[in-house]
């Protein structure tokens, strides 16, 4: 399976990357995420729980940071398994750059699916990945945007 897209969010890039970098963060914007734990400066540790068509999992996975460029870009290397659901793996270029005031998220995925998950077909996993991601962005979009205002007195 492969995804591209693009999502623009009104706060500088650095608040943006930082957001991209943080677990709590993280897990509060991935659908489904019980867990996300920083083992290192480049690894995490997740459980998600993902529903795709008739077939509900569990995934318990490994997340590698590489090709580090604080704060433009960096590749970020899954890895998870769902038991009988099967498992997914892949990787995700991420570009981040300033426009207009805005940051500009570019994204490119590259992703193997195995199992029950692979029998679903392309149609269910591809428009079933544009609406995890959508919900992402959308969560992420909130969270950045919130912690970029000015606070109160």
């Amino acid at each position: 399976m492969d995804m591209s897209g693009e999502e623009r969010i009104p706060a500088s890039r650095e608040a943006v990357w930082a957001a991209l970098n943080n677990p709590n963060v993280l897990r509060k914007c991935i659908p489904g995420c019980e867990t996300m734990e920083k083992k290192s400066a480049t690894e995490m540790t997740a459980t998600v729980k993902v529903k795709v068509g008739p077939v509900s999992a569990s995934f318990k996975g490994n997340v590698t940071l590489a090709n580090l460029n604080p704060p433009e870009s960096y590749t970020i290397i899954g890895e998870g398994s769902g038991g009988m659901a099967g498992f997914a793996k892949g990787s995700t270029d991420v570009l981040l750059r300033e426009e207009g005031g805005e940051t500009v998220v570019t994204y490119t995925v590259k992703a193997q699916i195995g199992g029950k998950l692979a029998m679903l077909g392309s149609r269910l996993i591809d428009s079933s990945s544009k609406r995890l991601a959508g919900q992402f962005f959308q969560k992420l979009n909130k969270i950045v945007t919130k912690r970029a205002e000015p606070s109160e007195a």
